[in-house]
């Protein structure tokens, strides 16, 4: 295959961290100017530095990848070359295997990937993460978005276009550990499912329904046993209590769902930025 020549840069989103990576990336970016930095004032979280990246790129297409190395960057070739072959405008990595993680990490991802396909209003790929390939179409649509609590990964499945998958093995975290605690991980599950989705409320409703369908059969039964056999009745409060405790169940529920719609449009109505640039390098 013959080999062409072409432009690039290295655009490095810093979030706010404490250690020498700010150090790294300067001296990086002085003794090559296809280096740039930008540094947050503190972290905004994962999801806000890839919107970093893809509002401050200038290319044709764009690379979203991690600097933990689990994403090969030597398929990034294969990546482009499979975009030229299919004339597409996106193609998002899938992993065919997780390497280095835990069996509760591969459970808990593949029981959100599951839930996310069964709720989502849209087509979200499995075991795909933002490790993708996006032209300039996809990144253009992606700059005019206007919310803040972004699910990436979601956004641009549900742009549409033309978008095919690319299969790879994902090897053992390089070094250090995974600054994406268990915490952060239902945060950003709660963006896919509540961003992407009205199925919670409906299933609120379901639930609710249900709850009143119970106690109107409890009733009945009760009803029944005074008429026809009132000497097996047991006189107490244990029905009374599993009534109580079902029907505040299901209204805490259906609450939580709620409040999390509630808070995203309370997030959204603020209209802070998604972050604030400290230091910018070669741009």
């Amino acid at each position: 295959m013959q080999k062409h020549q072409c432009d690039y840069e290295l655009v490095y989103i810093n979030d706010g961290s404490k250690d020498k990576t700010e150090e790294i990336l300067t001296q990086l970016a002085f003794e090559n100017n296809r280096v740039k930095v930008i540094s947050f004032s503190r972290n905004f979280g994962h999801q806000c530095a890839v919107s970093a990246g893809i509002n401050h790129c200038n290319g044709d297409v764009a690379v979203i990848i991690d600097v933990d190395l689990q994403d090969p960057p030597e398929v990034i070739p294969d990546m482009i070359r499979l975009y030229l072959e299919e004339k597409c405008n996106v193609v998002y990595a899938v992993r065919k295997q997780r390497k280095g993680e835990s069996f509760f990490k591969r459970f808990t991802a593949s029981a959100f990937y599951r839930t996310l396909e069964k709720l989502s209003d849209v087509e979200i790929p499995r075991n795909t993460g933002d490790f993708r390939l996006i032209d300039r179409a996809i990144m253009n649509v992606y700059n005019q978005l206007p919310e803040r609590n972004k699910f990436i990964r979601g956004l641009i499945s549900w742009m549409g276009f033309k978008q095919v998958p690319f299969y790879y093995d994902r090897e053992e975290r390089f070094a250090g550990l995974t600054k994406y605690p268990l915490r952060k991980m239902l945060r950003l599950a709660a963006n896919g499912i509540f961003g992407f989705s009205k199925k919670p409320v409906k299933i609120a409703t379901t639930l609710g329904s249900l709850s009143i369908v119970i106690a109107f059969m409890m009733v009945l039964w009760v009803l029944y046993l005074n008429v026809f056999t009132p000497d097996q009745l047991v006189p107490g409060w244990a029905s009374t209590i599993i009534i109580v405790l079902f029907m505040g169940g299901v209204q805490l529920f259906t609450i939580g769902i709620l409040g999390e719609y509630i808070g995203n449009i309370f997030d959204e109505t603020k209209k802070r930025p998604e972050y604030i640039i400290d230091k910018k390098i070669n741009f």
